[in-house]
């Protein structure tokens, strides 16, 4: 299996594969074995809104190795569309989670990059608790600024990580991995967002039975109102959006 072999679905120009949770490991596993770097993209409905006005992340997207469907609305979308449809949810959270314990079976070094100063450790060190074989090549918070990019990239490169996980939120990590990526050479390098706050316990992640009943956005709603306008463009804007386009 190989990732140019995937389904499809396109959403507002926006290329999302279709493709499960289990499916995602297999082919980071490939991506590792293969040695060649690869940018994998957690799309959610607030992905595909920002990328209407910001045709480099657009671009950055659609050229991914993988474009992850993370986020019930992209589900939605693709069967209203009548796209490709999209099998399940693979939420960069839930991911983050499933590479520290493939990283445990198979000794996977993992970098972690970006969030608040000392999150970022804090996430690396909760998660070895869970899975004490869990190989961390480093951990920094550091800026997507790019004033600050040599010394990030001059950072990491000693560790040799098989995945780097950055946490800048998007379109940020995204465009700094894009940036980076060739240079780097690590094989699996990923946009997680704000999944360090959740592993930290900086924020706390909606219960499950909220994220069953697809309510994860109006529990952090209520947690950070500050993201009002975030949310608004994911289930509003996207919704009206995707209405429009079917129109």
């Amino acid at each position: 299996m190989t990732s140019d072999k995937l389904p499809v679905a396109t959403i507002l120009g926006v290329n999302i594969h279709a493709v499960t949770n289990a499916q995602t490991l297999a082919l980071i596993e490939e991506f590792i074995a293969s040695g060649r770097p690869h940018q994998l993209c957690t799309v959610n409905p607030e992905f595909a809104v920002r990328a209407q006005s910001d045709a480099e992340f657009k671009a950055i997207i659609n050229r991914a190795a993988l474009a992850l469907p993370d986020g019930i609305g992209l589900l939605k979308a693709a069967r209203f569309l009548g796209q490709t449809p999209l099998p399940e949810r693979v939420a960069g959270s839930d991911l983050v989670i499933r590479l520290a314990e493939l990283s445990h079976q198979k000794g996977y070094r993992i970098y972690f990059l970006g969030a608040m100063p000392g999150v970022a450790e804090q996430a690396a060190a909760n998660l070895r608790q869970k899975f004490p074989g869990l190989q961390v090549a480093g951990t920094f918070a550091g800026s997507p600024a790019i004033e600050q990019n040599e010394d990030i990239v001059r950072r990491i490169l000693p560790t040799r990580p098989d995945i780097l996980l950055v946490a800048y939120g998007a379109p940020n990590q995204d465009k700094w991995i894009a940036r980076n990526l060739d240079r780097l050479q690590i094989p699996v390098c990923i946009g997680v967002g704000g999944s360090f706050d959740f592993l930290a316990g900086v924020v706390a992640r909606a219960p499950g039975w909220v994220q069953r009943l697809h309510l994860e956005w109006l529990h952090r709603l209520a947690q950070q109102p500050s993201r009002w306008r975030r949310i608004w463009n994911a289930v509003g804007v996207f919704s009206w959006l995707v209405w429009r386009n079917r129109r």
